[in-house]
This record gives C-alpha cells, sequence and structure tokens, in this order.
C-alpha cells in the first residue's frame, strides 16, 4: 500500500568477518584491511559517529594513508535478455543485447582518463578523490578499473511472469521491465561457470533496461545493482556490478553510461553490499516531501537510486571524451550520509561531479515514522451537498502506536478507509481487526458512526502491503467470509476494501482467461466477494485498491502478478463501489496511444486511468478485450508527498474536464473527458492533515464543486 513498504532489513549479515591489521589515525575513523575470506577486492573500512551511534562502512581499494594505486582488475560481461511472448521484427525472440554498447563503455570515461576536476583519472576515482581529497593530493592515492577483459554475450531468457517490454509508438525506443532478483540469479549461475578472477570485479552490462526488486514490479525502478554474490563453487565472494546501458531518448533524464556510473560509484563506497553492507543514519530523500525516508545506505531503499534522482535537481554531468557526450550520475559523497556539516571533500562538496547538486548534508528521519504533529491549518468545510464526485483516504489505526481520533478526519474526506485487517498469525485467510491505540470497541464504534451520520462512508482495508491474503480453498473461503463478516459487524463498517498485493494474487501458469480464471486464489476471491454481497445487501460497499502491475501491465503481458487482478476486478464488476489503483508503487507502463509513460507524472496517471476508463486489449490480444468500468467506479490513486501536486491537479482537470495541460504527450481516446470520473484517493490521511491539509483542501471543494454525476 505505501512506498517501502517491505521489511527494511532485507540484506541480513551472512557472517561475521574479523577486522585485522594495524589501526590507522584518521580524522574520519579507522582504516583496516579486509579479511581475505570476505572479498578478493581489496578494501578497508571507516567510521562516523551521529547522535552518539557509531557507523561502519566500506570502501573499495586500499586506503588513502597508504598511498599510491590500486588497480581492480575487470570482466565486462555483455548480457542479452530474451523475452518470451515477444518477438522481433523478423519474427525472432525478442532479444535485447548490449553487444552493441560495450564499445561505448569501455571507451567511457568509466575507463579512460577524464580531466575531472580532482585529477585526470576515471570515474570512479575521481568521486573517491573527491570524498578523501586532502590525502588524494598529498598521498597521490588512486583506485582504478584495470582494462576490462570482456567476455562473450551472456544470455537470459526472461518468462512472461518475470519482466515485460514497453515500446514507443512516437520514438521506436523500447524498455525493458525486469525482475532482478531473477535476473541476478541466472546471471550468477553462468558466471560461476566461467572462469573469471576471483580478484576481479565482474560488470554484467545490460541494454535499455530497468529493475525491480523482491519479485515485486511494485518495488521500481533501479538501474541494477552491486556488491558480492557466492557460490558453492566459487572459493570467494565475487565482486560485481550489474548496471545498464541506455541509449538516449530511452528514458528521461538518464542517458548512455549514467546509470552504470551510478552503481559503479556505489559499489566503490559499498563493495561488501551482500556480505557486510555499509550502513548509514536513515536520510531524507531531498526530492520528497514530509521528510520521507530515502534510505540508510549508500543508496535508496530496494532501488539503489542516487539522492539526486529525484525532483528537479540535476542528476547528471555530461562531460566529451574524444568527440562523444558521455552522461555521468551526480552522486552523493560519503560525508553527506554521514550529516558531515563541515566535509573535508573536494571544495567541501557533498556530491561529485556537480560539487552544487546536493547543496547540505542528508536531513535525517525516523524510519518508524513520526508521531502526529497537531496541523498549523484548519480543514475546510464542505459546504456542497453530495455529487458522487469521491475524495477517498485511509485512515492508518496502530493497535500499539495512538494517531489523532477517528472522529477529526477532514471533513473533505467521503470516504475513509480505516487500515488494516491482516490475517492472523499462521493463517491467510481469517483475518483480524486489532481496535487502533487510544480505543475501547465501543469508542471505535462511535467514531464511525459519528462519521456516517455527517454522510461519510467508512470502510475497513483487508490485507495490506507486505500481507499474504490468499484463499487457496474452500474452507479458506470460508474462514475469510465468517472473519470479514465479523469485523464488519463488531465495528458497524459500510463495507470492504480489497489490498491484496504481490504475492497474494499470482496468475499460475496456464491460466491465461481473465474471464475464467483457474488459478483458486483468484476464483476463490471472486467467489468469497459475491458471498459478503449477498451477506450484507447490495448497500454494503466492495472496493478493490490493486498496484499498477496487477491492473495495468496486463494490457503488456499477463501471468503471474501482471494483471492477477483483472480477473477479480471482471468477476464482482456488477457489485463493485470502486476501483482506486495505486499509481505510485508503479513501473513505467504503456497507454493506449502505443507510447510508454514514467510514473509521477500527469501523462502517467492519465494514461493508466484511461486503460480502465476506454478497456484495453489483454496482453497485446485484441481477441481477449478488457471492457471499460463506468466512469464512476474509477478512482486514481496517489500517495501524498510522492505525488507531485501539480501533476494531479493536471491529470485531474484533464481526465475530468478533458482540458490538456502544459506539456501534455498523451492525448485522451475521449477529448472531451470523463465528467462522472469516480475521484481521488490518497494514502493517506495522517500525511495529508501532517502537511496542514495542503491536497484534501485543494481537491476536495475542486470534486464536490463538479456537476453532480449522471446529470
Amino acid at each position: 500500500m505505501i512506498a517501502g513498504k517491505r521489511s527494511c532489513g532485507r540484506f541480513p549479515l551472512k557472517a561475521v568477518y574479523p577486522l585485522l591489521g594495524l589501526c590507522l589515525a584518521f580524522s574520519f575513523g579507522c582504516a583496516k584491511p579486509q579479511s581475505p575470506a570476505a572479498a578478493a577486492v581489496p578494501t578497508f573500512t571507516r567510521s562516523f559517529v551521529v547522535s552518539g551511534r557509531q557507523y561502519r562502512y566500506v570502501v573499495a581499494g586500499r586506503s588513502p594513508e597508504q598511498g599510491g594505486t590500486t588497480t581492480i582488475p575487470t570482466v565486462l560481461v555483455p548480457v542479452s535478455l530474451v523475452f518470451q511472448g515477444y518477438r522481433d521484427a523478423a519474427g525472432h525472440p525478442l532479444a535485447i543485447s548490449a553487444s552493441s554498447a560495450v564499445t561505448q563503455v569501455v571507451d567511457s570515461p568509466i575507463f579512460r582518463e577524464f580531466a575531472f576536476a580532482t585529477g585526470d583519472t576515471q570515474y570512479g576515482d575521481a568521486v573517491q578523490r573527491a570524498e578523501f581529497y586532502k590525502d588524494a593530493v598529498a598521498k597521490d592515492w588512486h583506485t582504478l578499473l584495470g582494462p576490462p577483459r570482456v567476455t562473450p554475450v551472456l544470455s537470459i531468457e526472461i518468462p512472461l511472469a518475470d519482466g515485460y517490454v514497453l515500446t514507443s509508438k512516437q520514438t521506436g525506443h523500447s524498455l525493458a521491465i525486469v525482475d532482478r532478483d531473477f535476473v541476478q540469479k541466472q546471471l550468477f549461475n553462468q558466471l560461476s561457470k566461467m572462469k573469471i578472477d576471483p580478484h576481479a570485479l565482474v560488470i554484467a552490462l545490460t541494454k535499455d533496461a530497468d529493475f525491480y526488486a523482491l519479485h515485486d514490479a511494485t518495488v521500481c525502478c533501479s538501474w541494477g545493482s552491486h556488491g558480492v554474490f557466492r557460490n558453492a563453487s566459487l572459493k570467494a565472494p565475487q565482486a560485481y556490478v550489474l548496471g545498464s546501458y541506455l541509449e538516449p531518448g530511452v528514458v528521461p533524464r538518464f542517458s548512455d553510461i549514467q546509470p552504470l556510473t551510478e552503481q559503479i560509484a556505489e559499489w566503490m563506497n559499498d563493495p561488501l553490499r551482500g556480505l557486510r553492507a555499509s550502513r548509514f543514519p536513515a536520510w531524507q530523500d531531498p526530492s520528497l516531501a514530509h521528510g520521507a525516508c530515502g534510505g540508510r545506505g549508500e543508496g535508496s531503499f530496494y532501488r539503489f537510486g542516487e539522492p539526486t534522482d529525484g525532483g528537479t535537481m540535476p542528476n547528471a554531468t555530461v562531460v566529451k571524451l574524444h568527440g562523444t557526450a558521455y552522461h555521468l550520475e551526480n552522486v552523493a559523497l560519503l560525508p553527506w550520509f554521514a550529516e558531515n556539516a563541515h566535509p573535508e571533500t573536494f571544495q567541501n562538496a557533498y556530491s561529485f561531479p556537480d560539487t552544487r547538486a546536493l547543496k547540505q548534508s542528508a536531513l535525517p528521519c525516523s524510519l518508524l515514522g513520526r508521531a502526529s504533529a497537531p496541523p498549523k491549518a484548519v480543514p475546510l468545510p464542505d459546504r456542497h451537498a453530495p455529487n458522487g464526485h469521491m475524495l477517498i483516504g485511509y485512515w492508518v489505526g496502530n493497535p500499539r502506536v495512538k494517531t489523532f481520533p477517528l472522529r477529526d478526519v477532514s471533513p473533505q474526506w467521503d470516504v475513509v478507509i480505516v487500515s488494516f485487517a491482516p490475517p492472523v498469525k499462521g493463517s491467510t485467510s481469517r483475518l483480524r481487526f486489532r481496535t487502533p491505540a487510544g480505543y475501547t470497541q465501543a469508542q471505535f464504534r462511535s467514531d464511525i458512526r459519528y462519521l456516517q451520520h455527517r454522510g461519510k462512508k467508512v470502510l475497513v482495508s483487508l490485507g495490506g502491503g507486505g500481507q499474504v491474503v490468499t484463499l487457496s480453498s474452500a474452507k479458506d473461503v470460508r474462514d475469510f467470509v465468517s472473519s470479514v463478516s465479523a469485523i464488519v459487524k463488531t465495528y458497524g463498517f459500510n463495507g470492504v476494501d480489497l489490498d491484496f498485493e504481490t504475492p497474494s494474487l499470482i496468475l499460475q501458469p496456464g491460466d491465461t482467461n481473465f474471464r475464467k480464471p483457474t488459478t483458486p486464489s483468484v476464483a476463490n476471491l471472486i467467489a468469497a466477494m459475491w458471498q459478503l454481497h449477498r451477506r450484507f445487501g447490495p448497500k454494503f460497499m466492495i472496493s478493490v485498491v490493486p498496484e499498477g502491475p496487477q491492473v495495468m501491465a496486463g494490457m503488456q503481458t499477463y501471468g503471474g502478478q501482471f494483471g492477477s487482478f483483472l480477473p477479480v476486478i471482471y468477476g464482482t464488476r456488477k457489485i463493485l463501489s470502486f476501483v482506486d489503483v495505486q499509481n505510485y508503487n508503479t513501473p513505467p507502463l504503456e497507454g493506449l496511444d502505443g507510447n510508454y509513460y514514467m510514473p509521477r507524472t500527469a501523462d502517467y496517471y492519465v494514461a493508466m486511468s484511461e486503460l480502465l476508463l476506454h478497456g484495453f486489449p489483454v496482453d497485446r490480444n485484441p481477441k481477449s478485450f478488457f471492457p471499460p468500468l463506468p466512469p464512476q467506479k474509477v478512482v486514481i490513486g496517489f500517495l501524498v508527498g510522492r505525488s507531485p501536486s501539480s501533476a494531479i491537479g493536471n491529470s485531474m482537470r484533464s481526465l475530468i474536464e478533458g482540458r490538456p495541460y502544459a506539456g501534455m504527450k498523451y492525448e485522451l481516446r475521449r477529448r472531451a473527458g470523463y465528467p462522472d470520473f469516480g475521484g481521488v484517493m490518497f494514502w493517506n490521511i495522517q500525511a495529508d492533515r501532517r502537511d496542514n491539509y495542503r491536497l484534501s483542501n485543494l481537491l476536495g471543494p475542486f470534486l464536490h464543486g463538479l456537476p453532480p454525476i449522471g446529470r
């Protein structure tokens, strides 16, 4: 449901390696040689203290005090991704191969000398010299990548459930969206059979590929990964970088070697990720509002992105080498993560090569979230009669952490969805709702009735991010229906909201018809919804809040998580109150115009919404057409703080009124718009309140001032 929804500790310490050797005096910490058991490439360790806590991190190369040059042998492995179910112009299986990019990479500043501000050297070394500038100059210190040995192309076949390919009708470009964990597993299996120097850094090069993590396409996107991998046939962990080369114009704000330089720079400051990752204080993402956490390591959570990647900050520096232009990632220097107010870096900078990209050190954030501070503004009163256009928000209750009272939500909210009712321990079908902290059951029922008496609808959200709700048998259906019915009756909810995310709904192999699903968990969920409808009657509300890959990605490919919610929506369309797709935890996807769009843009929000408003061919098959939903049942979902307010406003005016906005690229199939469009959903009400009701005070009056639906 929320960004960063999975456990952040997904890289556990695999083993503890002793730090041996002489401790060298240095203002930033203690440098010690790395145990040979940990990695074959040379590394050194440093530490710093923030708020009384010591943080250790590992850097590739020899410590700056020792001076001299360390050269790391390098093996460049071009990768070809071959996609099942896709064909090229000649009718052959579609392969996106990095072989054509090898020359550009080898001749780039990754390996060639360039006149950087910190010296005539390679990109990675230039960044390292900026971080340890005083010793780098005094000791003539360098960490270089050796001339790469290029291997034959390594081919990896991508099944339908592990990736898809987007195409742009306008530009002719293609962009692959691929399961990074699947690719890495296949990559490492093949590399373990090759004769590779254990002291070398393996650089696996893909082309025009964006990756998602944890087998979940909503955890998207990254340009690769880095660290070390282990295999039973290897005597020592092998250092690696997985990175992509992008043809110009494939993705906004990124081009050519920039994604690869991002991963190389991060590897040099975190070479043992996977064994002992460098850890820093949790830092705020400079591009997000509300002090949202960006990460606690060298890169952002899951995505290994740089703090410069979001928003409008300059994330690339363009240089020319032998007449060729190259884009180099602007990366955060180590003192930025250390919250160092006086960094002893090149020009006292926090970023490089562009020393102005980050103007101050990282700001801390709490991974556990912040208490609900009183807002500094008041919510606007709702002076309009109900018109059918809904402002929908999630009120997050917690049995251990108290939040503001349910009855105090802004009057702008028409539908309040209380989160969550997860499965009980040991079950995937029996759900339980625990009364939020500060309430008795009677008090919480009273607050629900208070909102209902004021014309609001109050639903309970079932499942939630990271929870697995799967109805695999008839018994599961009975347990689900009985437990949900008890929750609804106990608290008096108006209905339920289904937040069944990956991996709760995974289409089984051979399940290819969304009208007649054969996957038990899907068919049983449809049956359970009809039972709840019959039990509570026609006024009982049922909504679904699928992730983007579970719906819109079904146009590109149908299988696994892709399109998994389509049969549920189709099978319950007559009893559904609304569908509010999460348009924030999403990968790039394709619109009806044959072009693909990037998340967090108005074009993306409009294009993804019109897929449901207009209908679309599932799995690119015109004979398998998913029919349009009534506009009043379609709601667009946003995340407070991550979804840009300008993009929200532009997309809403375009969808409802058919009004174009500046720079609009997507063209509505229905140019007059959809006046009966259902409304807007936000995760979550608490975040909007902390933001002084900025979004609810803006969009509530806009929606409530529209002509009534059906007029």
